[in-house]
């Protein structure tokens, strides 16, 4: 598969200014030869790599011109893949883009599939696993801050950090396998097995000190589903618009304006939140705002965090008790609206009583109280890493999963040197630890697992 060259539309559907189609492999220089005519006389495929050349795209069947390009060379092992790559930059349009394509696989070239320009990368040795991955997260990234993140991840610092630990445990098996294979008369001394020990506590450690910022680092990379409940009409579409600082949803006075979930995405001091406005919770003859009320109930139970909306205007009313026990058991803020009109409203001790989480009386329509709401939100979800944090965290699932697998395996061995267990039992543990770090960067994977992975990219990535 590799010996493959591969072609495909690298830049996004549509109309654009520029778009690119993307050939790699060993004939890509031969293939992109027989279409590309440069402007005056030069021979560009005897030519250095990282070179502009201005040209034409011609059907070599017919000789129609088909569009006015500018081709990049990249030589193996200096590009994207480390084999030689040709980059067409041509008008961004539908038309011209397909019609490049189509003659380049005509010419030898095969479509390349989701992901194989970064498959190539990884296999040919340019990125680790965890770096391919993180390739991805920057292109979905939504904030700067989930910018940072992804980015410390593509420059290699988090595999940095494997690696280190991996190192650590195969100079661990080392000793435990040497005890093993070369045993001496005597059992293997306790200040020994001791030492072993206090290494492997070192290590899952560290394998916690990661996964302490994975909640964190999940959030920067997925965003965080913050829906909006409360009862009709106590200002749930208000707040959305005030957050997102415009006029999305439909605010009126009528109850049960909003009947369906509006979701819409929000930078928040460089969290990405997903919020969700609902329909109110009560009970209606409406068949449309029944649904609505059905789909507010389904999302609460997805939520992450769940800010929960009352009216100080009215009271506390058996409406609110019911959203504040819907949102029992969530990461809940309730927010005691409208003290403009009713400066005395709802006491915040008697929702403390019901609830636990942080209360805040805010008059949504003047903007009072929002610049309180977006830190508690910040401190709540992230627990105050938003600055002075880790620069490395754990944003992938994956990476989440195999680090805990990583520290039980770890444990395991340690409980049992001390247990006074066979060595070659902790071996066993100190070995599956070894493959669980493994998985992060691509040192020990399988084809399958990484079928999954590049599936999730685009084609011309």
């Amino acid at each position: 598969m590799l010996h493959d060259t591969i072609a495909a539309i690298a830049t996004p559907p549509g109309e654009g200014g520029i778009g690119i189609v993307r050939i790699s492999g060993p004939a890509a220089v031969e293939i992109a030869g027989r279409i590309f005519r440069p402007a005056g006389a030069r021979d560009w495929r005897s030519g250095p790599g990282y070179r502009l050349y201005y040209g034409y795209v011609v059907d070599p069947a017919s000789g129609e011109t088909v569009d006015e390009v500018l081709l990049a060379l990249m030589r193996a092992p200096r590009s994207y893949t480390r084999e030689d790559v040709v980059e067409i930059n041509g008008h961004g349009g539908i038309v011209p883009l397909r019609r490049i394509l189509q003659l380049v696989l005509d010419s030898g070239a095969r479509l390349a599939e989701p992901g194989e320009f970064t498959r190539r990368a990884f296999l040919n040795g340019r990125l680790d696993l965890a770096q391919a991955e993180a390739i991805l997260d920057v292109i979905r990234a939504r904030t700067g801050e989930s910018l940072k993140v992804a980015l410390g991840q593509l420059r290699g610092e988090l595999s940095e950090r494997i690696e280190a630990l991996r190192e650590a445990l195969l100079r661990v098996l080392a000793e435990m396998e040497a005890s093993i294979d070369f045993p001496d008369e005597e059992d293997v001394p306790e200040t020994e097995l001791a030492e072993l020990a206090r290494r492997l506590t070192g290590i899952a450690d560290e394998c916690a000190e990661l996964l302490a910022g994975a909640d964190a680092g999940r959030v920067y990379r997925e965003g965080l589903g913050v829906v909006i409940v409360g009862k009709p009409n106590v200002g749930k579409s208000s707040l959305l618009n005030a957050l997102l600082r415009e006029a999305r949803a439909i605010v009126t006075d009528i109850p049960g304006t909003t009947r369906d979930v509006i979701e819409e995405t929000v930078n928040l001091r460089g969290i990405p939140l997903r919020l969700l406005d609902t329909a109110g919770l009560r009970e209606t003859e409406d068949a449309v705002e029944r649904i609505g009320v059905a789909r507010t109930r389904n999302v609460v139970a997805a939520a992450d965090l769940v800010l929960a909306v009352l009216d100080a205007a009215s009271g506390l009313e058996a409406e609110d008790r019911e959203v504040l026990a819907l949102a029992a058991g969530k990461p809940l803020v309730v927010l005691i609206n409208k003290i403009d009109l009713a400066p005395a409203g709802i006491d915040p001790d008697e929702i403390r009583r019901l609830v636990a989480g942080p209360v805040l009386r805010v008059a949504v329509r003047e903007g009072r109280g929002l610049d309180k709401l977006e830190e508690v939100i910040a401190d709540l979800v992230l627990g105050g890493q938003v600055a002075g944090r880790d620069p490395i965290l754990i944003s992938n699932v994956r990476h989440k999963n195999a680090l805990e697998r990583a520290r039980r395996y770890t444990n395991e061995a340690r409980a049992a040197l001390t247990g006074g267990l066979p060595l070659e039992m902790a071996a066993i543990d100190v070995r599956n630890a070894l493959d669980a770090l493994g998985e992060i960067t691509g040192a020990t994977v399988g084809d399958d697992l990484l079928d999954r992975i590049f599936a999730d990219f685009c084609i011309g990535k």
